[in-house]
């Protein structure tokens, strides 16, 4: 056979070798089929893990361990394979193992095929391993595996996060009975960086910081302490960057609240660092800068509601220890569910909403009238005149608060 004749043979087996492949790896059933949606009891559980594991508590090279619950860890990891590898990922624990499945669909074709990847992990100190894996029927070597699931993490772009995560990983254990998995770890400060730059994607960070820069250039004309109604820079801030939408406007409340609550952003996302920061400007609503810091603070929490990144860097806890006021004060209570159901108008982006950013909007439009509402009260004045929050007193000023928010038309 002449030299041509063998390579145009090789050249057929080769192809053959990869249709073959091909056949044998792309099944026209997902192993793991699901949203990327993340379920109000694992932000709780989040909630819950991040209050113990408080970084600011936390000297680092301190070891510590974390009891994750698997339901947690499934749903992080499938939504770090959604957005990263637009594929769907589940993990579950049998007995002191955990197996981790992933299923990516072929783009661009007709009829839907999809790569189905599972693996097992067993435990071990440092990082878990991989002891049998498999690319739908086909057995794959542990090393050609664990290869496979860094070229994925890479290709998600959380490779640096990895291996920040992997030097800090002192042993994990798995417990099925329990349903949790239990990680040991040293704490490195960069870890915190490392989660905040996993929650927020490289768009998230580009509005945030857009919303950062426009505060500031509508702040930068007034004088220091100044007191401003807070309208007057709500809407321009929601409008800065383009027509509304949820994420524009989940970006803007983020900083809007940041600066109510009087705090450098900086802390929050080490990137602003570089950012221009706001002028210290007094925002006020209906005359009153409690009630602006509760507004705002509601409005980005409601509007960040359910989201990863918020849970990631603690947003509710910082915010919420950031609000003032002393003492009990229904006033403020109707600042905060004013701010709520602004935020989740924000959230929904409702076209009621986007209707009034093309005008102006005065406090009346925002909030309810604070007239009559008791404010300031010691925890003995409210015990003396209330009781508790079940009472029939307390619920007669709360349901008054709530008819005059459905009085507004922002918010029929």
């Amino acid at each position: 056979m002449s030299f041509r004749g063998c390579l145009v043979a090789w050249l057929l087996v080769l192809l053959a070798s990869v249709a073959l492949f091909f056949a044998a790896v792309l099944e026209r059933e997902p192993l793991v089929s699901r949203d990327e949606t993340i379920s109000p009891t694992s932000i709780s559980e989040a909630r819950r893990l991040l209050a113990q594991n408080d970084p600011r508590r936390l000297r680092g090279g301190e070891e510590r361990t974390a009891v994750i619950p698997v339901g947690l860890l499934d749903a992080g990891i499938n939504h770090l394979a959604s957005r990263g590898l637009g594929a769907r990922a589940a993990l579950m624990v049998v007995g002191r193992r955990a197996e981790l499945r992933l299923t990516a669909r072929l783009p661009g074709l007709r009829d839907a095929l999809y790569v189905n990847l599972r693996a097992v992990l067993a435990e071990a100190e440092g990082e878990p391993r991989i002891v049998s894996a498999a690319i739908a029927t086909l057995s794959i070597p542990p090393s050609v595996a664990e290869m496979f699931v860094a070229c994925a993490i890479r290709a998600a772009g959380a490779g640096n996060e990895w291996k920040t995560v992997r030097q800090a990983l002192r042993g994990i254990d798995f417990d099925a009975a329990e349903g949790v998995v239990a990680v040991r770890y040293v704490w490195q400060p960069d870890l915190l960086k490392q989660a905040r730059s996993l929650a927020f994607t490289t768009q998230d960070m580009a509005r945030i910081q857009a919303a950062q820069e426009a505060l500031a250039a509508l702040l930068d004309h007034h004088s220091p302490r100044v007191r401003l109604p807070l309208g007057r820079v709500l809407v321009p801030l929601l409008t800065c960057c383009g027509t509304p939408t949820p994420e524009r406007g989940r970006a803007a409340l983020l900083v809007l609240a940041n600066h109510l609550a009087g705090s450098n952003l900086a802390q929050v996302l080490p990137a602003a660092r570089t950012w221009p920061r706001p002028r210290r400007v007094k925002l006020t609503l209906l005359g009153r800068y409690d009630s602006a810091q509760h507004f705002g603070i509601s409005a980005a929490l409601a509007a960040w509601a359910g989201e990863p990144a918020a849970n990631a860097i603690g947003l509710d806890k910082e915010l919420r220890d950031a609000r003032g006021g002393s003492g009990f004060s229904f006033a403020d209570l109707a600042a905060d569910r004013a701010g709520t159901r602004f935020g989740e108008l924000v959230a929904m982006g409702s076209p009621r909403l986007e209707q009034a950013l093309r005008g102006t909007m005065t406090d009346a439009e925002l909030a309810p009238a604070l007239d009559g509402l008791p404010e300031n009260l010691s925890e003995d004045e409210f015990e003396r005149r209330f009781g508790d929050r079940d009472s029939a007193s307390y619920r007669q000023l709360s349901n008054e608060i709530e008819a005059r928010l459905a009085a507004l038309p922002l918010y029929r």
